[in-house]
């Protein structure tokens, strides 16, 4: 374990060493800001439901992020305690703002996963792709950025595409369901 941890803080100081840019900044900033609370996965999954033929993607998204949401914020994050790597890690230099939970698993990795996973299986294709590489660009701006261990984000990940994948399969059953009652 103290390997892992090790690992976890070198990654972290190799990116804030050797990756950093003044001129990226920004956008690593603004990308971590657009998950927050899950907010786009949130109005993504808001506006689907509004259309008859994307209304499965949209209720496979929100479901995707309360079953994340759950797992991640509500129990794991809760049972580990892990302290944030910017507490930790000596020269460590967050670019955002203290975050107010805890560190381990990521919510935001956690909640673009389970999203992106949803769409890409709903919606397969060019948009379920843009949002698995959304996602991806979610994911590794929490590590950017210091607020996450690589491990927080590889559970975060984790997570999040077994919250997508379930959600797809629950909506699916119940579709089935639905077809097989107005027989």
């Amino acid at each position: 374990m103290e390997v892992l941890i090790q690992i976890d803080e070198n990654i972290l100081l190799f990116i804030q060493e050797y990756l950093r840019r003044d001129w990226m900044n920004g956008f690593w900033s603004t990308v971590t800001h657009l998950g927050d609370s899950g907010f786009i996965w949130i109005l993504i999954g808001v506006l689907l439901l509004i259309f008859k033929r994307t209304r499965k993607a949209g209720a496979a998204v929100l479901l995707a992020l309360i079953f994340g949401a759950v797992i991640t914020n509500v129990i794991l994050k809760n049972v580990t305690g892990r302290i944030r790597p910017y507490e930790v890690i000596e020269g460590l230099h967050l670019l955002i703002e203290r975050q107010h939970d805890f560190s381990f698993p990521s919510g935001h990795a956690c909640a673009a996963f389970a999203g992106a996973t949803a769409l890409y299986r709903t919606i397969p294709g060019k948009y379920g792709i843009c949002a698995l590489v959304f996602a991806g660009l979610i994911a590794l701006s929490r590590l950017y950025v210091g607020v996450h261990y690589p491990t927080d984000v590889m559970a975060g990940t984790l997570i999040g595409i077994f919250s997508g994948w379930a959600a797809w399969k629950l909506i699916e059953f119940i579709m089935e369901k639905k077809r097989k009652t107005r027989k």
